[in-house]
This record gives C-alpha cells, structure tokens and sequence, in this order.
C-alpha cells in the first residue's frame, strides 16, 4: 500500500502540475477516440501500450475481454451502451491477451472450479471454446494461444448484438478491432479482415485493411 501513496503524491506534486492543461480541459468533458475492452490482468496496460494520454481511451476491463451479448444487463453492456449513445466513440477495439488466466479456466475447468462467479462469467466464451475444440489438437502452449486469438473474435461478433452497435456499424459511425496483446515482447497483433489473419501491428498500416469495420457473420483465423 505504501507504494500506492508514494504514487499519488509524485502524480499530485509532479505529474499533475506538467499536464494541468490537459486536466482542465478534461474536466469539462470527454472524447475518447476509442473504447477498449480488455482484460483485467494486472499486466495489461493498454493506455501505456498504446502511449495514450487521460481522455483519450474509453476502458472497459473484466477477466477475459468478454463482451455478453445484447439483452444481458451488466457493466460491459452499460459500458458498450454509454460509449456509442453518448459519447459517439467511433472506434471499437476488443484487446485479448497472451498467458490469458481466464482462457486457461476454459481450457483447465478444475481451476476455477471453487469459483462460480468466474465459471458463470467464462460461458460468455462458450463459443470460443468450442470452436478450438473442433480443431486439431496442439500443445497447451499453442492451444491457449490460439484460444485468446479465437475469443477476440467470438466477442466481436457478440459486440455486433448490441443495437447501438449495430445501428452504427450499418451506416459506419463505427469500427470494430480485434487485438491481441503479446506481454513478453511488447507487441500487439491486429486482425485483418481481408486476410483473415492476425498481423503484426504497423505504424503505417493504421489506416488499411486491419482497421476496416467488421460485417461479417463468421469468426474465422
């Protein structure tokens, strides 16, 4: 707990005072240009990954990235709800993540068999699951790998439930991005719709194909 005050009083007596502009402005309001959903996990930083300053990411965090769909009251929904009615956020991005504790409970049930909350909370992945486990077995390693890859995915398409995201999705008010985060080398992986695969993120690609809104009915790699 130490640390944590040490903390807020470097922000109060150094941080605050560099960006006291930015804080003013913020106070009267915000325009995220993005809502990212990610995980929990503590290593997952997505506002110091993608060096984003205070306004500019509008973040929702639960265990596993997971998107219920529409009709299921909860903070993601509310989140989801708030951010396209209200403020208009044009930009969607579903942020999985490697070494995912709440994929490896899908994978292992028996570690989160003392945990109920987490067991109800993980069905939201239900489809992800069950889509690696028509493929063909590989190592633990690759499975969860591949699993986070897939559940991005699976809560795209559960984003695409929403009336507020449907409705902008249609006229292109809005997109939607699947990234996976690498935590060991600090780099993220962007879908591409029109490859259909996972790509390694690029500066100058940030305006192409990996950023295009997502219509499409299937969850495909």
């Amino acid at each position: 707990m130490r640390h944590l005050l040490d903390g807020l009083e470097r922000f109060r007596t150094r941080v605050f005072p560099e960006k006291r502009a930015l804080f003013s402005s913020l106070a009267r309001g915000q325009r995220p240009s993005a809502v990212m959903i990610c995980c929990a996990d503590s290593r997952v930083d997505m506002q110091l990954v993608t060096q984003s300053e205070p306004g500019s990411l509008f973040v929702c965090r639960n265990a596993g990235n997971l998107v219920p769909p529409y009709g299921l009251p909860g903070a993601t929904s509310a989140t989801i709800e708030y951010a396209m009615q209200a403020l208009e956020v044009p930009d969607i991005i579903v942020c999985g993540h490697s070494d995912c504790g709440a994929m490896r409970g899908l994978l292992e049930p028996a570690s989160v068999q003392e945990m109920p909350s987490v067991r109800a909370w993980l069905r939201y992945a239900d489809v992800s699951h069950r889509l690696l486990a028509s493929e063909p077995h590989t190592n633990p390693k690759d499975r969860l790998a591949r699993l986070v890859k897939l559940n991005v995915l699976t809560q795209i398409q559960h984003l695409k439930t929403h009336p507020t995201v449907a409705a902008r999705l249609a006229d292109g008010r809005v997109a939607l991005h699947a990234w996976v985060y690498d935590i060991e080398h600090g780099a993220v992986e962007v879908y591409d719709w029109a490859t259909e695969r996972f790509e390694r993120a690029l500066a100058d690609e940030s305006l192409g194909s990996m950023h295009c809104v997502c219509l499409s009915e299937g969850v495909a790699l």
